[in-house]
């Protein structure tokens, strides 16, 4: 069995005007990762959306002192980028989706999404979205420490860092054994 993990494909990671925004490279991946998330969806297959989920000036977040504030809880920079949305909002209440807020770069870290894979005997993740050489990378990592197989969709990740996303494909692949498409 496998899944689709839609990791922070919103406004504020992939919107020209978004807080920390990749800009260009995520919004050409736009198309893909719509494509992908019906794809899923329509095989019956599980999809889930671990999207970032921060308050305003948080003190005790890490992330406070790394970056500038984005993923607000209750802000449009939340909402997933583009037709992604419109579709999400159209799917969501199937036994098959699932959206989880996340707090940290994985999204296995303080979620029940490795409860919600296991239940459904799930062993492959598939993951898009961005930045590849953060939050898909944790969430590959913990998915390797976990012993998911991981496929990678190279068409369907982007990042703010070109040379950080081509090393993490990189790592993807080379070091934890995961299938770059």
């Amino acid at each position: 069995m496998k899944a689709l993990i839609n990791i922070d494909y919103t406004n504020d990671f992939v919107a020209t005007d978004g807080a920390l925004t990749c800009g260009e490279p995520g919004q050409a991946i736009h198309d893909k990762v719509l494509a992908l998330t019906k794809e899923f969806y329509e095989a019956d297959d599980f999809v889930a959306f671990a999207i970032d989920k921060h308050t305003e000036q948080d003190p005790y977040h890490p992330e406070t002192k790394l970056f500038p504030p984005h993923n607000i809880e209750g802000t449009d920079g939340r909402l997933l980028y583009g037709d992604l949305e419109a579709y999400y909002q159209q799917i969501k209440t199937a036994k098959t989706v699932y959206y989880t807020d996340k707090r940290r770069y994985s999204a296995f870290n303080g979620t029940d999404l490795e409860t919600k894979l296991r239940e459904r005997n799930i062993t492959e993740v598939h993951l898009i979205g961005v930045c590849t050489d953060i939050c898909v990378l944790h969430t590959a990592v913990d998915a390797y420490n976990k012993g998911f197989s991981i496929v990678v969709h190279q068409a369907a990740v982007a990042s703010f860092d070109q040379p950080g996303h081509e090393w993490a494909l990189r790592h993807f692949e080379n070091t934890l054994g995961a299938t770059v498409i």
